[in-house]
């Protein structure tokens, strides 16, 4: 492969142009933006302690986030400013690389005030996201290697007291507007909250770091630092939640509506009509969306039943799936087994990477089974980014739970999908692009991330991977999941569909377990317009490819169309259509040079 070639991708990606000299406005109008971006950035880290904590700024380490009614009010009026700011600025002046940051720093601040406006601040948990969940993870995500990393531990500990009042305004004031949750998704609400509300401080997931010590700790602070955790366990965490509990039960839970459509919220068409286009990255609408997922729907289902006939099962397309769901066959009898399925699929496509992809992220990935007082509730795999200091690696966390829903057809598109080349793959390269500003390391666009890695459990096919039928029905049944979403998200948040119909739809079209429908459903329902943008970006990134594949014909190079697409790290659909444009022209631009240069035989 000439160097002449991946020379435009690293042009397309720096976003090169002709150096030419800039004049006193374009240089004044440059540094403006340079420091609007870095104002903002600050402002993110200030504003999110625990998101500062884990790109690596340490400044913030002995606090949490402030999320109070009045905090929420002033943040958004901070954002109203910098996108005034924003405005101000002459884009056309701006560099190539700044045209792009202009347009997402944009994007994203008009769709944070949009959210605000609609009130989803008002709504800041779920039965299976929010501050009561996540907190009892804290040890996973902060240093703990020094005296000081143990006293700021601790320091948080204490401080969440007050940041369960500020979510707890919150919840009040969504009451008090109509801006509450459906009834349906909070069913086993009491499970997160009653598991850390514990008589013995010892027990918590939060004591862990304190039953052994780093080599940095001197021993004499044991006691002290033990007695410590302990009472901070007792005193500040578990009151919070016995706290939250009776708010719960006595305020919330009551008045949680029984409808399931963000529809039936005040203004919710249209908070719906711009959740669509906010998670797609694009204009579409929520009917464009249903009918595209109706179309996938019926050209996945064809290729689910071709599988069915070359494996030469008596029986319809339903009993087929019954089979799947039922027999013994396709499922683990150990966590420990399933496991090492999972590794053996990731080991495997490590080997395959560098056949794929011209540049490869540094940072590793581990696997880990979902921890158990949220397994219950919670999806059959997510991934966690590296933290931005380089100390902890990614993770890929199985759900190990309930093994009888865990069927090994599907563990390669999920393996792939979840790790590489799929979420950590493309996650870690972003955080590593020293070219970008840091914003953009850690700015995800759903549309891309995801359709990234739908697109990823594709590649297996090329990478030799689904040689066993099963296993391709599986990625085709997780396909056609993704499919479905387009179907019942907008069906049930814009077209009047229940949740019964939603689950009768995925349990008509795809091999999930009964467990996982219900649990996908409730999580559409209570996440509106997100499960849209898998499908919509994968699709986006096949039709870009299919693109390159006929305009470059043999001259096309699959590395280079990934390096592409990664390169500019996380970006909304349009962005990443003009990168891969660019790119095209360049190299068209680069092949065609190489014909003309090429010594013609005489005759």
């Amino acid at each position: 492969m000439p160097i002449m070639i991946r020379y435009p991708i690293l042009l397309i990606c720096l976003g090169w142009l002709p150096v030419l000299p800039f004049s006193y406005a374009e240089q004044t109008n440059q540094s403006a933006f340079n420091e609007l971006v870095e104002d903002f950035w600050q402002f993110r880290l200030r504003e999110s302690p625990l998101f500062a904590t884990s790109v690596g700024d340490h400044r913030f380490n002995d606090q949490l986030d402030k999320v109070s009614l009045a905090d929420s009010t002033r943040r958004n009026k901070a954002k109203q400013d910098f996108l005034k700011q924003l405005e101000a600025i002459e884009v056309t002046q701006l560099s190539a690389t700044d045209q792009v940051n202009h347009a997402i720093l944009s994007r994203v601040l008009r769709d944070d005030l949009a959210e605000f406006e609609f009130g989803s601040h008002l709504m800041p948990i779920t039965q299976r996201n929010g501050f009561h969940i996540e907190f009892p993870q804290l040890y996973r995500d902060v240093p703990l290697e020094t005296l000081a990393d143990y006293e700021n531990y601790l320091a948080r500990l204490r401080a969440f007291p007050a940041y369960t009042d500020g979510h707890l305004e919150l919840l009040r004031a969504g009451v008090a507007s109509g801006h509450v949750l459906p009834a349906v998704v909070l069913e086993g609400w009491e499970t997160a909250i009653d598991a850390q509300i514990l008589s013995d401080p010892e027990h918590s997931t939060l004591y862990e770091p304190f039953k052994e010590f780093p080599a940095a700790i001197p021993e004499e602070d044991y006691d002290r630092l033990r007695q410590a955790c302990r009472d901070a366990i007792s005193k500040a965490v578990v009151p919070s939640y016995e706290k939250l509990r009776t708010f719960m039960a006595e305020e919330y839970v009551p008045r949680a509506r029984d409808t399931i459509a963000v529809s039936a919220l005040p203004n919710g068409r249209e908070f719906y009509r711009h959740r669509v286009q906010s998670f797609t990255t694009t204009d579409m609408t929520p009917d464009e969306v249903h009918q595209l997922g109706l179309a996938e729907v019926k050209r996945i289902r064809s290729e689910m039943e071709a599988i069915i006939q070359e494996v030469e099962f008596e029986g319809d397309f339903a009993a087929f799936l019954d089979f799947l769901r039922t027999d013994p066959q396709f499922y683990a009898t150990s966590e420990k087994q399933l496991m090492q399925e999972v590794a053996l699929v990731l080991k495997t496509m490590d080997g395959q990477l560098p056949s794929l992809f011209g540049k490869l992220p540094r940072m590793s990935y581990g696997i880990r089974p979902v921890p158990d007082y949220v397994a219950p509730r919670t999806t059959a795999a997510y991934y966690q980014q590296p933290t931005g200091d380089g100390t902890k690696a990614g993770f890929y966390y199985v759900n190990t739970y309930d093994l009888k829903s865990r069927p090994l057809f599907n563990i390669e598109a999920l393996s792939l999908h979840e790790a590489v080349p799929g979420h950590h793959l493309q996650l870690a390269l972003q955080q590593e692009m020293d070219g970008l500003p840091v914003f953009r390391r850690y700015t995800d666009f759903t549309a891309f991330v995801e359709g990234w890695a739908l697109y990823s459990e594709r590649l297996g096919l090329e990478a030799g991977f689904y040689q066993d039928p099963y296993s391709n029905f599986g990625r085709l049944t997780m396909e056609m999941w993704r499919a479905c979403r387009l179907v019942v998200d907008s069906g049930m948040h814009y077209f009047g569909w229940s949740r019964e119909q939603a689950i009768q739809f995925l349990a008509e079209n795809t091999a999930l377990a009964m467990h996982d429908i219900q649990a996908e459903v409730d999580r559409y329902i209570s996440w509106p317009g997100q499960a849209l943008a898998y499908k919509v970006g994968e699709l986006k990134i096949r039709e870009l490819r299919k693109m390159a594949e006929e305009q470059l014909g043999e001259n096309f190079d699959l590395r280079d169309f990934h390096d592409v697409v990664l390169c500019a790290g996380g970006v909304p659909l349009d962005v990443l259509e003009t990168n891969v444009k660019a790119w095209l022209v360049e190299s068209l631009r680069a092949t065609g040079s190489r014909e003309e240069n090429r010594p013609h035989a005489h005759h």
